[in-house]
């Protein structure tokens, strides 16, 4: 950048007192976007930072620029801090070449291939809830969409080693502390995933799993496999993702559509409009779109991934202000999504602003649940596959009514929890 260039750019405002609680940064971001606008500077633990969320300036630091912005940051330390330089934390050609044997796992046909596994850890817990129902017993809807889509993960990934690797992974579905005792108990797993590798090696097995396909994975300059150290973080990556991201979603979806019957209403009538067979199957998801508003409305108020933090490794120019290398970049979907700048009632569930026409009078950014650029989630599409089977199965023949009028709290990890279970009444869906 040119010394004119430079001179001419500003430097946002924002708070002078410095920032050192990570318990408070929800609170402390959401009160400086109220009194400075979308992009303000702060010192948060003693960095330099600028917090966003102009959609602009997050397109610029995620997708057009992003080789300037490495993952960085104090959200980046707490996830390499439990998961190691996995996928989700490294950066330069480490991440490219990890991104690059990581990504045929996802492809379109392995993903549709997990139909069934989906629908049958889904027709599991529905049988149960329709049993409550006619019993007139709640349910744990937050404990239970966690065992289910934790059921779902590790069947992804174990395959038929499921019953193995199951009982040492069994914690996670209802841990959401995230300390020191917790990361020592989860970093020992990589024990039962090596055991399991080493099995599979001695037998000569070769598995369509998530496990099997990153085994076969090859570097493509020198056609070596990964180490059995990163096989077993990426494993591990693979969990916490693929678990939690997506429990969290479904456990809030919930909680909108007991505050919304009409909602459930409207669903079930989409349903009967577009009957299916016994399950449905990923072909025909595409033609439920008041369905996918539903998701995609709950995506937007309640994004799993709430911080995205990057570091400027060269110096650059948000719209007018400058950005000194060494920056770190504060991201908040959720603040992005709750923009009231974007949104009109942004706090509001209004499914009806998710549909399809109305996407092209709407920022490519204004919702970035799973992140944006070359280094969005590798499992997005997975995952609402699976909120689309779980809301079209469920939806169909239950609603759930919640019965606690307070608003919840949430805990603000590295996702988005209800810090309280949410109790429900399943009712078999009789539509007024």
């Amino acid at each position: 950048m040119d010394t004119v260039a430079v001179s001419a750019a500003r430097i946002p405002p924002g708070p002078i007192k410095h920032h050192n609680s990570m318990d408070e940064l929800f609170q402390w971001m959401e009160e400086n976007f109220s009194r400075y606008g979308d992009i303000y500077r702060a010192t948060v633990f003693g960095s330099n930072v600028y917090v966003v969320r102009d959609p602009d300036y997050c397109e610029r630091i995620l997708r057009w620029n992003w080789r300037n912005y490495a993952r960085s940051g104090q959200m980046v330390k707490r996830i390499s801090f439990l998961l190691g330089n996995s996928l989700i934390a490294s950066n330069g050609e480490f991440w490219a070449n990890q991104r690059r044997m990581i990504q045929p796992a996802f492809s379109k046909n392995a993903i549709f291939a997990l139909a069934g596994i989906i629908t049958e850890a889904n027709a599991e817990l529905l049988g149960r809830w329709k049993q409550s129902a006619v019993r007139q017993e709640r349910v744990n809807v937050t404990q239970d969409v966690s065992a289910m889509t934790m059921k779902i993960t590790l069947t992804s990934i174990f395959g038929e080693d499921y019953g193995s690797a199951a009982p040492a992974f069994e914690f996670l579905a209802g841990e959401w502390t995230r300390n020191l005792e917790f990361t020592q108990s989860f970093r020992a797993l990589d024990g039962v995933i090596l055991h399991i590798v080493a099995e599979r090696r001695h037998s000569g097995t070769v598995a369509a799993d998530f496990l099997g396909r990153l085994m076969e994975a090859r570097d493509r300059k020198h056609g070596a496999p990964m180490s059995d150290a990163q096989l077993a973080k990426e494993i591990r990556t693979l969990v916490v993702a693929g678990h939690e991201t997506t429990a969290s979603v479904l456990n809030w979806m919930w909680y909108l559509l007991s505050r919304h019957p009409e909602v459930q209403i409207q669903l079930h009538k989409e349903f009967n409009s577009l009957p299916w067979g016994e399950i449905p199957t990923v072909e025909v998801l595409h033609k439920y779109t008041y369905t996918r508003q539903v998701i995609e409305e709950t995506l937007r108020l309640y994004p799993p991934a709430w911080l995205v933090t990057r570091r400027a490794v060269q110096e650059d120019r948000l719209g007018d202000f400058f950005v000194p290398a060494g920056t770190e970049m504060y991201i908040s979907p959720y603040f992005i999504q709750r923009n009231p700048n974007l949104w009109e009632a942004s706090d509001e569930f209004r499914p009806e602003r998710m549909r399809p026409e109305n996407e092209r009078e709407r920022h490519n950014l204004a919702t970035c649940p799973f992140g944006a650029g070359p280094r969005n989630c590798i499992g997005e599409s997975l995952a609402r596959i699976e909120l689309q089977m779980h809301l079209m199965m469920f939806g169909r023949e239950l609603s759930l009514e919640y019965h606690e009028k307070k608003s919840p709290e949430m805990t603000k990890g590295l996702n988005l929890l209800s810090k309280h279970d949410f109790m429900m009444s399943p009712r078999i869906f009789r539509a007024a």
